[in-house]
């Protein structure tokens, strides 16, 4: 069994990841929902943090993240080492994201993307490989000095 995808959305978004969840288990991809199960609020990086901590550890290999603009929610992922999250509104940039930077969580608004075109740029998402390369994994490897040097303050 392939890995699942970790979600999680905060109020904002539940209603979108709902309209996900549907999608991947029409397209037989496991998942694991980190919440939140309802429109009561909720903060978002309560949500966020443990989906990607799952994808940091390796239990999932990506995740789907939502909250009412996507920008939140992919600032909050962003924090977390080892994430590369994008947050996404259109099929160019969902798709580049994968092939350039390896992205390995998308962020999605709830109050900004339908679900259609949603289930379309998860598919992009999960389905677009990253290219490697020595100029993709040079400019990976200075995100990742960063990374280490933030940690080290």
């Amino acid at each position: 069994m392939a890995k699942s995808i970790a979600l999680a959305a905060d109020h904002g978004g539940f209603a979108l990841k709902e309209e996900v969840k549907k999608h991947l288990e029409e397209i037989g991809v496991p998942y694991r929902d980190f919440g939140t199960d309802s429109t009561a609020s909720v903060d978002y990086p309560d949500m966020a943090l443990p989906a990607c901590d799952a994808v940091v550890r390796g239990e999932c290999a990506k995740a789907l993240l939502f909250c009412g603009t996507g920008v939140g929610i992919s600032m909050c992922a962003n924090k977390v080492r080892g994430i590369r999250a994008c947050c996404c509104s259109d099929s160019f940039s969902c798709e580049f994201t994968r092939r350039h930077n390896d992205a390995n969580a998308l962020c999605m608004g709830g109050r900004v993307v339908g679900p259609g075109l949603a289930c379309q740029l998860v598919d992009l998402f999960l389905n677009t490989p990253f290219e490697g390369g020595e100029r993709h994994e040079r400019r990976l490897a200075k995100v990742k000095a960063i990374e280490e040097r933030e940690a080290q303050k």
